[in-house]
């Protein structure tokens, strides 16, 4: 006998999706009854708007009063076969919403033949990530189709978008695809030999961070050229990567996984110097014929973060896997990171038991950083 409860109870709101802003100033929740945006710093209530209706997917768009939105959970707000950036009643049938909280409106109208997997957001564009292909249109109204790619099965709806690129998986398995948005060209990445699992572009778009379904590894890239610049070990088993993040200076790299451990790496950025190396485990990595995993980069600071797998709140135990699976009817996101200043970042999770975590880097006696977690707290309301 299955004793596991429905993720949405009537018992009060569950939290279906997580999102940052671009400068992680606020962070955006879509719950089984709609959405909350929520002041980062502080983990304080900035709006809140109740549907009565599940939001499966939320996406805000800089500072601005605009949030995309898609329909999920068991009883979702919108069809699954369109998306929206809306100034019109949210009765009309669709998958993503730009919602324009000023008005408490919507403002466009897409549609899509699949199911909205992803969307990115910007003043210029609107990227609507589907299951197989990423579709960019001009921020118009009505928007304006400017270019489709083809990629690899993309349940998730891994995309990255920067001012200057955008960064999604390949067409093949284990590549990323690198596109300059000004010109059009797009470079190809073979960044790993399995499926990715998370991607994240710096907020200068200088830098690219990929990992793969195998989770052991993390790859740095310079987007100008391509180039790999420096290989990180998260560790030695294989790991689900929840959510990777970069510094606001693009010199640290935060990692978050199942093993519910949040990792900080230094990187080598092209346009700076310093930080690179400092994580190398010393003399072993100069001995010969030493195994490879005394040579990667580790991390300079870790600490635990509240991961628990609300087991009791699964439906399907895993993340969308397929075009048929509605978002947020699996397992809720865990770990999302996002860095507040250079020395700060937040760690948000999903699920009924909700919890918003505040680290610091420090610097210990010892002279070294060491990552420490200053306060947490429930954010649903209610709690």
């Amino acid at each position: 006998m299955n004793t596991r409860s429905p993720l949405e109870s009537p018992l009060g709101a569950v939290v279906l999706s997580i999102a940052f802003n671009d400068d992680c100033s606020c962070f955006a929740v879509g719950l089984n009854t709609g959405f909350c945006i929520f002041h980062s710093e502080t983990c304080s209530l900035r709006t809140t708007r109740d549907f009565n209706a599940g939001v499966g997917l939320v996406q805000m768009m800089g500072k601005a009063n605009y949030v995309g939105l898609v329909g999920g959970g068991r009883q979702p707000k919108f069809a699954a076969n369109k998306a929206c950036l809306s100034t019109s009643a949210l009765n009309n049938a669709c998958d993503l919403i730009l919602w324009d909280d000023l008005k408490s409106k919507a403002a466009l109208e897409i549609s899509a033949l699949t199911p909205v997997r992803g969307v990115q957001l910007s003043k210029e564009r609107i990227l609507v990530v589907l299951q197989n292909s990423v579709r960019v249109y001009k921020f118009a109204k009505p928007p304006q189709l400017l270019s489709a790619y083809e990629t690899a099965n993309n349940p998730w709806g891994l995309c990255c978008l920067s001012a200057k690129r955008i960064a999604f998986p390949g067409r093949s398995v284990g590549h990323v695809q690198l596109v300059e948005t000004a010109t059009g060209n797009v470079s190809i990445i073979p960044a790993h030999s399995s499926a990715i699992k998370a991607i994240q572009l710096s907020r200068d778009g200088e830098l690219l961070a990929t990992a793969s379904e195998t989770g052991t590894l993390i790859r740095v890239f310079a987007t100008s050229n391509c180039a790999r610049l420096v290989e990180l070990r998260r560790g030695i088993d294989p790991a689900t990567i929840f959510s990777l993040a970069f510094s606001p200076s693009g010199t640290m790299l935060a990692c978050t996984s199942d093993k519910s451990t949040l990792h900080i790496f230094d990187v080598p950025h092209p346009n700076r110097r310093g930080g690179e190396g400092k994580g190398k485990w010393g003399f072993l990595s100069k001995i010969p014929m030493m195994p490879r995993v005394f040579s990667d980069v580790y991390s300079f600071a870790s600490a635990p973060f509240e991961a628990d797998d609300d087991e009791a709140a699964l439906v399907g135990g895993a993340l969308p896997v397929s075009e048929s699976t509605t978002l947020g009817t699996s397992r809720p996101p865990k770990g999302v990171v996002g860095w507040v200043s250079e020395s700060t970042l937040l760690v948000i999770g999903a699920g009924r038991d909700a919890r918003w975590e505040r680290f610091v880097l420090q610097e210990g006696l010892d002279g070294r950083r060491h990552c420490v977690r200053e306060g947490w707290k429930r954010y649903l309301p209610g709690h």
